[in-house]
């Protein structure tokens, strides 16, 4: 949601901005309190001491199609495109599976 109070409609794999126009990366997943990001592709690692649910057992770092649902594995990257709906890459976002 905006600042200004105007509300704004966002999904997941859809890309954010700051208020200065810079990208922040994409909409991984929606919270009760606003979005995820998920960092750029420089990023080499996500900390789970920072991501929610390491407290709660082991979890399974995971893509996810913005699009259809459809999840897999993370470790090999992402793949170019959902093989359950073709979605592109860039609907796929990274998601923390309990």
């Amino acid at each position: 949601m905006a600042s200004d109070g105007i509300r704004t409609t966002v999904k997941p794999g859809q890309t954010v901005y700051d208020d200065e126009g810079n990208e922040l990366g994409l909409i991984r997943g929606l919270t009760e309190e606003g979005f995820q990001v998920r960092a750029g592709e420089s990023v080499e690692h996500i900390d789970l001491e920072t991501d929610p649910g390491h407290e709660f057992g082991e979890g399974y770092l995971m893509w996810r199609c913005s699009e259809c649902g459809e999840m897999g594995r993370l470790e090999s990257g992402y793949p170019e495109e959902c093989p359950n709906c073709g979605t592109p890459k860039r609907h796929l976002y990274a998601w923390l599976e309990d």
